[in-house]
């Protein structure tokens, strides 16, 4: 019961938390507040631990499995970098130099962990707890859908990275790997497009 209820309580922090912020600034203040500092205070008051969920370091082959995977998408992220939807959409944000560009990766970089703190930690360990592959599709369905509005082949993308996120977080026991194989990815792909 009180997976489900958790469940249900970070259905409301994912509305709440849709479209807030104007700027990169409070898009990262938004998320770590609705993503990770709320539901993982509902998540104790519940009864979870927060290492259960996700938060620690875990297993070092699900740091393998990112590297490895950030390698072998490296070529689609090339090819979609010269594809003018993508091109026109990232980076999400405006800079002033590369000191300002890298300052605000530092932020996108807190924005991915904080969607990984929630989608890969906090919604997928606790379902995952009673049945693996319902947590795998409850947590990524909500996970597909935030990302409406993006280019539209990365709503497809997001879905399949979704799977397969989960697969290695949950071998990894932690959320870790799936932050830092998004983050470099997304880092990567932001220069991608300028260059």
């Amino acid at each position: 019961m009180r997976v489900f209820l958790l469940y249900l309580v970070s259905l409301i922090f994912i509305i709440l938390n849709w479209h807030l912020g104007k700027n990169i600034y409070e898009w990262a203040f938004y998320d770590i507040l609705f993503y990770v500092i709320l539901p993982l205070t509902a998540a104790y008051l519940l009864g979870f631990k927060p290492n259960k969920l996700g938060f620690k370091i875990g297993k070092r082959e699900g740091y393998i499995w990112a590297f490895a995977l950030f390698i072998a998408t490296l070529p689609l992220s090339i090819y979609a970098s010269r594809i003018e939807s993508f091109r026109s959409f990232y980076p999400i944000f405006s800079y002033s130099s590369w000191g300002d560009f890298i300052f605000k990766e530092l932020l996108i970089g807190a924005i991915m962990f904080a969607h990984e703190a929630f989608y890969r930690g906090i919604l997928l360990f606790s379902l995952a707890e009673k049945n693996e592959w319902l947590g795998i599709l409850l947590q990524n369905i909500p996970y597909t859908l935030i990302h409406i509005g993006k280019p539209t082949l990365e709503i497809p993308y997001s879905f399949i990275a979704g799977i397969i996120f989960a697969k290695m977080d949950l071998k990894s026991e932690s959320f870790l790997p799936s932050f830092l194989l998004h983050w470099i990815g997304a880092v990567a792909f932001d220069v991608l497009c300028i260059i």
